[in-house]
């Protein structure tokens, strides 16, 4: 067992696909296949279910998984440890994120005090954030909805209301509340499942013993407004977006009468994990300016 074997197979398991994996992996697919029968052979148990050309990662698999992101990452670390200690070079940092919009001013005051390091963003959905972290491919995630576990330390940098958004001349404009029972014939404009919008739409519904009509699902949220100002259905939107579009935009605003109708940004990392300088300064900043409250 070998560090090349390893990533092969950490690769596999991501992508779920011997071709994806090899792509990635910038090799040939015969080779990923042969090295993941060798570490199977090795292990001496089958880590992916396959059925035809279809490869699924297995019980032992999952466990193997998560040892080995833990040890891949440890090494990782270790990498970027000794290089920070080397010598005073720009460094990295990696940032996963539900939406990117709320980053633009730390990524702003980021770039101001350290011109020179390379920033990558992911845009991901909760559960590819848990992926991402456990396999130390970003240093931060900024999650719009619980993302905990064992290993994960969190810091709450933001909470604020989640409004209603409606056509203006929908018989709801003007309305200063509504409760969700009386939303349950409506059309809905959301995001894909997973992400933080779509989930609170389920869970306010779903407590009234209800199902919310979705006739549009995306990920483009900047054109949410647009499509709801166009008739196409209600969605809900966080107070930010309301400061960002203004009262003369497309859409009318409402409250819901509901219970924790909110959405709480939350940074998370790794504990225990090495953080370079770079990566300790833009924590700070998303705390300092991802914690100031709202005008």
């Amino acid at each position: 067992m070998d560090l090349l074997s390893l990533r092969y197979f950490q690769a596999v398991a991501r992508h779920q696909h011997i071709s994806r994996a090899a792509e990635e992996l910038r090799v040939a697919q015969p080779s990923v296949s042969r090295t993941i029968l060798r570490l199977e052979t090795e292990l001496g148990v089958p880590l992916f279910d396959r059925q035809g050309r279809r490869i699924r990662l297995n019980d032992h698999g999952a466990a193997f998984l998560a040892r080995v992101d833990r040890a891949l990452a440890e090494l990782d670390d270790a990498r970027r440890e000794l290089a920070d200690a080397a010598g005073p070079g720009p460094g990295r940092v990696a940032v996963a994120a539900e939406t990117l919009l709320q980053l633009s001013g730390v990524l702003s005051a980021f770039r101001a005090l350290r011109p020179g390091v390379r920033v990558r963003l992911f845009q991901a959905p909760v559960d590819a954030m848990h992926r991402h972290l456990r396999a130390a491919e970003v240093d931060f995630a900024i999650a719009s909805q619980p993302l905990a576990g064992p290993g994960l330390s969190t810091l709450e940098l933001a909470r604020e209301e989640v409004l209603l958004a409606v056509p203006t001349g929908h018989p709801l404009a003007g309305r200063g509340s509504v409760p969700v029972a009386e939303l349950a014939g409506e059309d809905f404009v959301s995001t894909r499942a997973g992400h933080w919008q779509r989930a609170l739409l389920e869970r306010l519904f779903a407590r009234e013993g209800l199902t919310p009509r979705v006739v549009c699902e995306g990920d483009e949220a900047a054109a949410t407004p647009e499509l709801v100002g166009a008739g196409l259905g209600l969605c809900l939107l966080p107070a930010v977006a309301r400061r960002a579009i203004g009262e003369d935009g497309p859409v009318a605003w409402l409250r819901l009468d509901a219970p924790d109708c909110h959405r709480t940004l939350t940074l998370v990392w790794r504990q225990n994990a090495y953080l370079s300088p770079a990566a300790r300064d833009f924590r700070r900043l998303a705390r300092e300016r991802l914690m100031s409250p709202a005008p």
